[in-house]
């Protein structure tokens, strides 16, 4: 079970989730819970650092944001005894944790399991703070260092630690009752979808869906480990697993039931923005010459489009960055005009990427024009293009995001009957 800032945001509501915890013990399950820290908590801690030194070292870093898990580990564990139900908490490095040595975004490489798995055959609920782990010493008088995940890393954690347990089931418990299929603040006849396969869900991830991090949904995948999304707000009482959305493999989605259309889900993401060089000269490698001073500063390009050339000798391209890098990327770029060669440099960030995503797609044609006709007959204009295996996402202009969502949501018939 993992429970995010939220649900861990003061003591009635750790009251909450100890009452959860207890009913799981009390069906006869062993249960390993993983913490965030309270709401807010991190960023707190964050901010000490940066006005300690703007060039904080990175390994005191983690020491000082890794505190506010390690406070609501306790917390719950505290709350589980008194409620009658015998806990205790594992920190990282007592488990041991083992990850990279990438401070603030370190990657997990192996949990020891010996010393938890003892502990829940004799009967206790093991409390583990999400976030963190503990490095392995260098074998130069280098001690374990503390290390954390990055932000949102305890989902991360949740489906490690599931992974490593070989656990029947890894829930995370969130603020929202499961995945639908586009935001229901959008589009209130949203479906809510009682199964979605890992694919689906790392592409909807990927493209603006907030549920779960990207990464843990990665995890699992490659893990096999079975994940439920529910809400830590709604009647804590034992269903079976029957509420929420189960996150599996495609041989668990089965054979008729509504999560077989061929749309899944349906994703905004307005955290893009439109880059176009004029006038970039029509020869080999000049594409190359673009993007390779891009990939060398870690900036990740999405969408691309390149114009066709024809007497000029010359041809636009245009394509996606984060948003939050594109001030990098428009530097990189004109430090690199010389070589590039173009003539102008265009930025847009009143764009926002629409995403559909479906497995049937691997199997059914005419999926992406259905999507362009929509769009379409509706006047909405696109800019860019890109798709994957089960993806097609359209660059459109941001003042047409909710009604693109909306038109697409009804085109590929996934309106509910009721609002949610």
């Amino acid at each position: 079970m993992k429970f995010g800032g939220t649900s861990m945001a003061g003591i009635e509501r750790i009251r909450n989730v100890a009452a959860r915890v207890k009913g799981e013990v009390e069906a006869g399950n062993q249960v390993a819970v993983v913490v965030s820290a309270m709401a807010g908590e991190t960023d707190r801690l964050v901010q000490f650092c940066r006005e300690a030194s703007p060039l904080y070292d990175p390994s005191e870093y983690d020491v000082v944001v890794a505190s506010g898990e390690q406070v609501t580990s306790g917390l719950l564990a505290i709350v589980l005894q008194s409620m009658g139900v015998p806990a205790r908490s594992w920190l990282g490095w007592q488990l041991p944790i083992r990850t990279s040595d990438a401070h603030a975004s370190a990657r997990i490489a192996d949990i020891d399991t010996a010393a938890l798995d003892a502990s829940l055959s004799a009967g206790e609920v093991a409390v583990i703070p999400g976030f963190q782990g503990l490095t392995v010493a260098d074998g130069n008088g280098g001690g374990n260092r503390i290390t954390t995940l990055g932000r949102g890393g305890s989902d991360t954690s949740a489906v490690a630690m599931a992974a490593a347990m070989k656990a029947d089931r890894c829930d995370i418990y969130t603020d929202v009752d499961g995945v639908y299929t586009t935001d229901p603040r959008i589009v209130p006849r949203a479906r809510k979808l009682s199964k979605i396969t890992y694919e689906e869900m790392v592409e909807l991830a990927s493209v603006g869906a907030k549920v779960l991090q990207t990464r843990s949904v990665g995890l699992a995948m490659k893990e096999k480990v079975r994940v439920r999304v529910l809400s830590s707000f709604d009647d804590a009482r034992d269903d079976g697993g029957h509420r929420g959305t189960l996150i599996v493999g495609e041989e668990e989605i089965e054979e008729g039931t509504m999560e077989r259309q061929l749309i899944t889900g349906i994703a905004a993401d307005k955290n893009e923005a439109k880059v176009t060089l004029t006038a970039v000269p029509d020869r080999p490698g000049a594409v190359a010459d673009v993007f390779t001073p891009l990939a060398d500063a870690s900036i990740n390009v999405d969408m691309i489009v390149q114009n066709v050339a024809h007497d000029t000798g010359a041809t636009d391209v245009t394509f996606t960055v984060p948003a939050a890098e594109l001030a990098r990327a428009t530097d990189v770029l004109e430090r690199a005009q010389g070589s590039i060669g173009f003539v102008k440099l265009i930025t847009d960030t009143s764009v926002t990427k629409v995403s559909v995503v479906g497995v049937g797609m691997r199997s059914h044609a005419g999926i992406a024009a259905q999507m362009f006709k929509s769009l379409a007959d509706r006047g909405i204009n696109i800019l860019a293009i890109t798709t994957s295996e089960i993806k097609v996402s359209v660059l459109i202009h941001s003042d047409y995001t909710e009604l693109a969502v909306r038109v697409l949501h009804t085109a590929y018939g996934l309106d509910a009957d009721e609002a949610a």
